[in-house]
């Protein structure tokens, strides 16, 4: 689970998701991916703290890449996440990724999260 979240952590954990992140699943479960640029541990490193039961992955180096990979998935996403977001205002400011999200919750079964 999360403690408090100030709107400030809000704010930026809901840019760099609308930005950044895949909303999708693996054909059993679903997860969101916000894979950076190895530049931008700290930020994920902070992002791993708040989101309690997340997954960071890497450094990863290949293909001329260089990046970490935070996963969300399992009752931190069921529990945390998808509450969270389903609390905040964001269809109208991108409905394009917003309505990913809608699709990743529709697939898995995650409405009544």
């Amino acid at each position: 689970m999360i403690g408090p979240v100030s709107e400030f952590e809000k704010g930026v954990l809901l840019g760099l998701l609308v930005g950044e992140a895949h909303f999708g699943g693996d054909a059993r479960q679903p997860q969101i991916t916000l894979r950076m640029h190895v530049r931008h541990e700290p930020l994920l490193r902070w992002l791993h703290a708040l989101i309690i039961g997340s997954r960071l992955y890497g450094p990863y180096h290949h293909a001329q890449r260089h990046y970490y990979q935070l996963m969300v998935r399992n009752p931190a996403l069921r529990n945390m996440l998808v509450p969270l977001l389903d609390s905040l205002e964001w269809r109208s400011i991108d409905p394009h990724t917003y309505e990913r999200y809608a699709q990743m919750k529709l697939r898995y079964g995650l409405l009544l999260a």
